[in-house]
């Protein structure tokens, strides 16, 4: 009866129940990319992964500057009486910068194409740009979803686009398509989470066309944008300079490690933080339930994402042989080292999280500056030792990011931060 009463309560926390509607949407999610992942291994060539390589990294480049983690944040963040005029101005925003980075990704095919060798990546990236234009339809509605904290409707649109997306990739694969296979995926899949945001969520925008608030939007929305930014700098730069340097083959290879290795292990976490920022903002005026859930947060998280990371690490040399085939053994080493070069990332996306909550981010970008730099300086400086020691390299730089969070914690709790009856200062730091 004692262990049922547990479990009973453990349900009741609104933090385990939004990661484990997250969590079911990635396990859903992880199922369906495992399917498409060892389809394509059996199909595709290591030059192949290398062409899909750039086509995700010129749309995760894409996707940041849509502003629409910038944008969405400052939604769930905003007070009730701004809520309406920072919707409508987000509404016209995510219009203007969603058709920009459409017509620039557009022009920027050919050239992408040529740095990398290959005029087979012009027109589906150019196709894929098209998809911005469908973004604005439901990226207000997506923020108000996560600002009510009804995170079982975006658990269900990604998990079901998500699903789409790849069972859709894998049966193209197979009928010989090639890149178009993944394009396409994505293209048939983003209509079915505007469907989802739209029927579950309403929301109008005004008729005319406001920017109210909108310096207020973009302040807040800039800091997020640049983090946001620099992450994905962080998360491709080696692809990038691993596909200049040493080939689209060996960039295959070193894609196949990542999205076999860390794939898994990220979109749990995604699961467990994607709750954080809505939950820490509840309570981001008391530092006592703060530092309680904070803390609690990060242990839940933990005691799900470091077995599974230590586990998948250790039998990667049993199941890549026989589920992917024997032509990526050779690709086990950099798989196991990127797998454990998640592990600091768990309790680094927490701060990341907490920072944002109290509006704080600005320290999250400081470090996020000087990090890229210096990450990106120690690939370029090992890179010509092959794609091993690149992967132990970015392991290593992960590292620091441990020693960032430990930082951020003190700062943030330390008693400086206190007034007299146990809450934040609301005066904005940036």
């Amino acid at each position: 009866m004692l262990i049922v009463t547990k479990f009973k309560h453990l349900l009741s926390d609104k933090f385990i129940r939004n990661s484990g509607w997250m969590g079911v949407s990635e396990l859903l999610h992880r199922i369906s990319r495992l399917v498409t992942t060892v389809v394509l291994a059996r199909i595709f060539t290591p030059y192949d992964y290398g062409l899909i390589a750039v086509v995700y990294t010129t749309w995760g480049f894409g996707n940041i500057f849509t502003f629409s983690s910038g944008v969405g944040s400052k939604i769930v963040q905003a007070s009730e009486n701004d809520l309406q005029a920072i919707c409508n101005t987000s509404y016209w925003l995510n219009w203007i910068l969603c058709g920009s980075i459409a017509a620039i990704q557009a022009l920027l095919a050919y050239p992408i194409a040529k740095f990398y060798g290959s005029d087979k990546l012009i027109l589906p990236l150019i196709a894929l740009s098209l998809l911005y234009l469908i973004m604005p339809f439901f990226l207000v509605k997506e923020a108000l979803i996560r600002r009510h904290n009804k995170l079982k409707i975006i658990a269900f649109a990604k998990g079901t686009s998500a699903m789409i997306t790849n069972l859709i990739t894998a049966l193209f694969a197979i009928l010989g398509m090639g890149v178009w296979a993944v394009v396409l995926g994505m293209f048939l899949a983003y209509p079915v989470k505007m469907i989802i945001y739209n029927k579950n969520q309403y929301w109008e925008p005004g008729k005319l066309f406001k920017l109210e608030k909108w310096q207020e939007v973009l302040n807040y929305g800039a800091n997020i944008l640049g983090i946001s930014l620099l992450a994905q700098l962080r998360r491709n730069i080696d692809y990038l300079i691993v596909g200049r340097f040493l080939g689209v083959d060996a960039l295959g290879i070193y894609f196949f490690a990542f999205n076999a290795g860390s794939g898994i292990s990220n979109n749990v976490i995604t699961a467990f933080t994607s709750s954080m920022f809505p939950y820490f903002c509840e309570v981001r005026h008391n530092i006592d339930l703060l530092k309680e859930r904070f803390f609690n947060s990060v242990k839940k998280s933990s005691y799900v994402i470091v077995p599974l990371i230590l586990l998948q690490s250790s039998l990667a040399p049993f199941y890549v042989p026989i589920i992917f085939g024997q032509k990526w053994v050779s690709a086990i080493p950099v798989l196991i080292t990127i797998c454990l070069s998640v592990l600091p990332i768990v309790v680094y996306q927490s701060t990341v999280h907490l920072l944002n909550s109290v509006n704080k981010i600005k320290f999250n970008l400081y470090w996020n500056l000087i990090f890229t730099g210096l990450f990106s300086l120690v690939l370029l400086a090992v890179v010509k030792y092959g794609i091993l020691v690149v992967a132990i390299s970015v392991l290593i730089c992960q590292i620091l990011n441990s020693i960032f969070a430990g930082w951020v914690i003190k700062h943030v709790f330390k008693s400086e931060n206190l007034s007299g009856d146990r809450s934040f200062n609301n005066k904005p730091s940036n």
